[in-house]
């Protein structure tokens, strides 16, 4: 479900047209429920919006008379909360009507923001990309805002970004980057870009970078996968602790479901023989790195499709204990 932000806006906008609306007219025009308007109007109130409530047969809610919107007065951590959620909505699935309302609520925000914001937040948008569609836009927790539109004008702009970060075993380090994409993948925001140290891609969590600041100078745009396949491709093949290759008989489209392109890469089995049945048979080897194994046995159990496991015989053990797990479960009365 997408964002309330937009919808909430969107509100606003049809009270503040005059007169009583019914909680019916406003869900169709929203197009939620009933309960979920009442918990707009709680957030319009929240907000100092003096939304009243009207009762009886053509009750409804309407704004108090002679109220008028005041001047829109966002900092940058709550104009680009705003404008991203109204981004990320867009991708989950919105109606052509509610397209069209987070598009006209995104503009009327745009209009009234101080001509800096305005053109960082273009930069951004600009350089943003998804590695797939979110389930929900609130799955993406922003990054601070000063980084984020720093990082956001570097990437227009092809200027080298100086950043200070914090890596996963907590060692720190500073470093210049060329980056060419700012990325939301699974519930986190990436920069991705080239290290001219060291001549290579990397990819670097936002949140974990403490300070950024724009150097002199300009780089070429790389040529190749966009930004997003880079994350992608990166994670999958990323070092850990565990090198997992299975077997799995099936389509892609079918392993796909639970095993994606972020974490799994996918090729066909080459016959050994003439007779390699499982070549013949639609067989795929799936590859992936993974810090811990416990997870895997419940994922292929519900990926229920006939596999082996190459490698490690750790997962074999643990496939087994789940087997046997179910098995005693099973036979319980």
């Amino acid at each position: 479900m997408p964002r309330p932000t937009g919808r909430v806006l969107t509100l606003l906008e049809l009270l503040q047209s005059g007169g009583t609306r019914t909680v019916a007219e406003l869900a169709d025009r929203l197009g939620v429920e009933g309960r979920t308007v009442r918990r707009y109007v709680d957030q319009l109130l929240d907000l100092d919006v003096p939304v009243e409530s009207v009762r009886g047969r053509y009750g409804g809610y309407r704004l108090a008379p002679g109220y008028r919107l005041p001047p829109l007065m966002l900092s940058d951590d709550e104009a680009l909360a705003v404008l991203l959620g109204l981004v990320a909505g867009r991708r989950a699935g919105l109606t052509t009507a509610e397209r069209t309302a987070s598009e006209t609520a995104s503009a009327k925000i745009r209009r009234v923001l101080p001509k800096h914001i305005a053109r960082r937040l273009d930069a951004l948008q600009e350089s943003l990309a998804f590695t797939d569609r979110p389930g929900t836009a609130d799955a993406f927790g922003t990054p601070d805002a000063g980084i984020l539109l720093t990082v956001a004008d570097a990437v227009r702009h092809r200027r080298p970004v100086s950043i200070r970060y914090t890596d996963r075993e907590g060692r720190r380090s500073e470093r210049t980057l060329h980056a060419y994409g700012i990325v939301a993948h699974s519930g986190r925001w990436y920069v991705t870009g080239t290290d001219p140290g060291i001549g290579e891609d990397r990819t670097f969590r936002l949140d974990r970078i403490a300070d950024a600041r724009t150097l002199p100078g300009s780089f070429e745009a790389p040529v190749g996968p966009d930004p997003a396949e880079r994350v992608v491709s990166g994670f999958a093949t990323a070092e850990y602790q565990h090198e997992v290759v299975l077997r799995i008989q099936g389509t892609v489209e079918q392993i796909r479901a639970r095993l994606p392109a972020s974490v799994a890469t996918l090729e066909e089995c080459v016959p050994t023989a003439v007779t390699d049945d499982q070549a013949a048979e639609g067989w795929l080897r799936v590859r992936l790195r993974v810090e811990r194994l416990d997870w895997l046995p419940a994922l292929l159990a519900t990926l229920d499709r006939p596999f082996v496991i190459e490698r490690p015989d750790e997962l074999r053990d643990l496939v087994s204990a789940l087997a046997q797990r179910l098995a005693s479960y099973a036979r319980q009365t």
